[in-house]
């Protein structure tokens, strides 16, 4: 910055395109720092570089307005905020995105100014792509990736160790793959929530990698249920489904791991589990017997419980092991088909998946939608304010809004303090430098490098130590630029003052209770839709005419709950002050939110390439429904009692009542045909299987009981 501030300068003699210059190199190489391959930084930079272009000339043609520029700020400052919601490249670019629209529209100027704005901008742009490319290159670093690679490879040996021992062959000690395995499945969802914005861009493999947070720590928890579970007897076809699972998702761990790639195919593993896991339903079908004694129900999960805890394993690895293969098949695309846009099978494309994610947040509840109203609508006010003032160096007014705003009255109260302290802490310094050096120029250049790289580094250490920096930097600048002493840092204190009072009217006005009433919101509509979803996926799934449209809706809105849900908890992990539910009991209400969505998806792929069959289980699939809607009626309680509505119920006991008149059901329809018809029995099985995964859904409420009736309160 200071190199390209010189030579503009005194080259070009413009301050304009100096002062653009200026604050175009500080806003691509401070305020925005993209990830990933240098191909990919390089073409965020020129992205930036570009849209940059293109709002500085549109600030600059309606800045001379005041009522026009402030609905534009308006309008700018939402799309900008909330295009974050699709991708996190976009998401942490949007300081510099915005500084390219409040420096014109904030400092009014004829359409002739633009061709010497967009001159400075254009050569800080320039400048900065080299600068990225050769000065201090960020390695490709993908903690997220690593993360999940790791507990894939921990979740495999802790598998592969209990496979052993439950057959007696020799293995590693359960217990320490067992404590292995839990501290990768902490790591990675502690480095997934410990990113202020979703880890992911809109490339394929991103997306599918952020996927997998779920799936594996679903995993470790169908892991932990299975080991509970009473002794049974040992099944060969069981053990297969266990050791081809571990296998695969060690396999799948080393495909997403960039340092130790591995030699053999993906899907040849995924066809080895699939072939695992239909060899065990034929045996389980081949030797279920639908039992006449008194306890039915007992009877039945002691012949098929095993072969649903594998079943249910196997269809939560295949989901790991097919993101991961999306993960691959993306990367290894050639480049003209990353150019065209053309997606490997089973993943749909950047701009569905945006799509998707924007709609999920048009709706009254999302944090992310709040948080770009009332950005935008502080922007603006800031703009109308520093227009209809006509106070010196208004953009100020508007940059102070901007950096103190935050997610509540009090948190934008006290970060405006800091921001005011640390503002004055910087001005009294630079006053003290001013005042000693006086008219040196020379001095000044030699201190600017200096200045901003502390404050670069500043921020780092606090918030109030960052504006410090800042102030330092530009009371340098301006005084380089044009001579005024210690009067330039004064203007600066009263212009951030009046920006942090428009922030904090704001705050108060549009969120005065911050994101801790959202987060309940959103575990409310999280557990409501994704209740739904099961119970559609039950009846879809087992309704003799085969339709199946209502569970895939209901699917699209549960994905789009998560979605807010996600949001909303990163807003209320980065808001300061006391918090009333802890990180552990939040975690533990996001896990069953997980666990209940993919327990759904495993119930629409169980029955997903079943033939309907020619034998009367109307009366089965009543009582299985009423099941269902027993389990599903708990949550929609709970997330009412988490808005307010009534209270949290207690968690549900095993419903012995139920699972005996389902099973008295079944086997009523099944003697009415040949027991030996493979499809007869395949739909009973299939009967039974829904049920314990309804009854693991049931389980999910003993966890989240308590945490729940503290949200509650």
């Amino acid at each position: 910055m200071p190199a390209l501030f010189a030579v503009v300068l005194h080259v070009n003699g413009n301050p304009t395109v100096a002062t653009f210059a200026g604050f175009g190199s500080f806003a691509m190489l401070l305020l925005a720092d993209f990830g990933g391959t240098l191909g990919e930084r390089l073409a965020a930079q020129i992205s930036l570089i570009g849209v940059g272009c293109v709002l500085l000339s549109l600030a600059t043609l309606v800045s001379r307005d005041p009522w026009l520029a402030t609905a534009t700020m308006l309008v700018v400052g939402f799309a900008v905020l909330f295009a974050g919601v699709v991708s996190s490249v976009l998401a942490a670019a949007s300081t510099a995105i915005l500084l390219a629209f409040i420096l014109p529209v904030a400092t009014p100027a004829p359409p002739a100014a633009i061709p010497d704005r967009l001159l400075g901008w254009l050569v800080a742009g320039a400048v900065s792509l080299p600068a990225v490319t050769l000065l201090w290159p960020a390695p490709r670093t993908e903690p997220l990736r690593a993360a999940a690679s790791e507990a894939c490879r921990q979740l495999s040996a802790r598998l592969a160790a209990e496979v052993a021992r439950r057959h007696g062959q020799d293995g590693e000690d359960v217990e320490e793959a067992v404590a292995r395995s839990d501290a990768a499945v902490a790591h990675l969802r502690s480095t997934f929530l410990g990113t202020p914005y979703r880890p992911s861009g809109l490339s394929t493999a991103n997306r599918a990698v952020v996927r997998l947070v779920d799936e594996l720590i679903w995993l470790s928890v169908i892991l932990d249920n299975a080991a509970a579970a009473r002794p049974s007897r040992i099944d060969p076809t069981v053990r297969e489904v266990k050791s081809a699972a571990a296998v695969l998702l060690d396999h799948a761990g080393k495909a997403l791991s960039i340092e130790q790639p591995p030699q053999d195919s993906l899907d040849d593993h995924l066809d080895d589990l699939a072939r695992a896991r239909r060899a065990m339903e034929t045996a389980a079908l081949d030797v279920v017997e639908m039992p006449r004694s008194a306890d039915i129900a007992m009877e039945l999960g002691d012949s098929l419980g095993p072969s649903y805890r594998a079943q249910e394993l196997a269809f939560a690895v295949r989901a790991i092991a097919a993101n991961i293969a999306i993960t691959t098949a993306a990367e290894q695309r050639s480049w003209w088909r990353k150019l065209l846009g053309q997606q490997p099978r089973g993943l749909e494309g950047a701009i569905a998946s945006a799509q998707k994610r924007a709609l999920a947040h048009i709706e009254p509840h999302s944090v992310w939608l709040r948080n770009s109203l009332r950005g935008a609508v502080a922007l603006a006010g800031a703009v109308a304010v520093a227009h209809l003032s006509g106070v010196q160096h208004s953009f100020w007014i508007v940059l102070g809004t901007l950096s103190v705003l935050r997610s509540n009255a009090l948190s934008t109260g006290q970060s405006a303090v800091r921001g005011l302290v640390g503002t004055t802490i910087g001005f009294a310094i630079a006053a003290v430098l001013i005042l000693v050096i006086g008219a040196n120029t020379p001095v000044l250049w030699v201190l600017l490098p200096v200045a901003i790289l502390a404050a670069g580094v500043a921020p780092a250490i606090s918030f109030a130590a960052g504006q410090a920096g800042f102030t330092v930097t530009l009371l340098i600048l301006f005084n380089i630029i044009s001579p005024a002493g210690w009067q330039v840092g004064l203007v600066r204190v009263e212009d951030v003052a009046i920006g942090c009072a428009v922030s904090l009217v704001v705050g108060t006005v549009f969120w005065p209770r911050g994101a801790g009433g959202v987060l309940r919101q959103a575990l409310a509509e999280a557990y409501a839709e994704c209740a739904d979803y099961l119970r559609t996926a039950v009846e879809d799934g087992t309704a003799l005419d085969g339709s199946r449209t209502e569970a895939e809706g209901a699917a699209l809105r549960a994905a789009a709950a998560a979605r807010r849900l996600d949001d909303a908890f990163r807003q209320y992990l980065a808001e300061r002050g006391r918090k009333r539910l802890s990180l552990a009991e939040v975690a533990s209400l996001l896990t069953g939110v997980a666990g209940m969505r993919l327990t759904a998806q495993s119930v629409s792929d169980l029955w997903g390439d079943e033939e309907r069959v020619g034998v009367d289980v109307s009366q089965a699939q009543v009582e299985l429904i009423v099941m269902t809607e027993r389990v599903t009626d708990w949550f929609a309680a709970m997330a009412k009692a988490m808005t307010g509505a009534g209270t949290v119920p207690r968690a549900l006991p095993r419903a012995d009542a139920s699972d005996h008149r389902l099973a008295e059901a079944l086997r009523e329809a099944v003697e009415s045909v040949t027991t030996a018809d493979a499809s007869v029995r395949g739909h009973t099985v299939r009967l039974i299987w829904t049920a314990d995964h309804v009854d693991s859904a049931r389980r999910i409420q003993e966890f989240v009981e308590e945490p729940a009736r503290t949200a509650a309160g």
